[in-house]
């Protein structure tokens, strides 16, 4: 589901959230769905500042190129992360 806005590649993928995890990781992937655990408890927007963190980390971007499309109040998320194709960022978070 990358697209294309303008020149800049974008990737979209779903999360499933698992806070007050020991650390902050990629825990696996079912069908389409990617399992992230964070390091923070779900307060305050934590949890969701640390997806975001950690997503910009990973596809080696400013955290303000990755953004919560939908699920900010719960634990299935869809994040949309401009600047990486949807093909690498797959590759990566492998």
């Amino acid at each position: 589901m990358a697209k294309k806005g303008g020149d800049s590649p974008r990737a979209r993928i779903t999360l499933k959230v698992q806070p007050r995890a020991k650390v902050t990781r990629i825990a696996g992937k079912m069908e389409r769905t990617y399992r992230l655990q964070l390091a923070v408890p779900p307060v305050d927007g934590k949890a969701n500042d640390e997806c975001i963190i950690f997503l910009a980390a990973v596809a080696g971007v400013p955290k303000s190129s990755v953004r919560i499309v939908s699920g900010l109040t719960g634990r299935m998320k869809i994040v949309e992360i401009e600047g990486i194709a949807q093909a690498e960022m797959e590759a990566r978070l492998e």
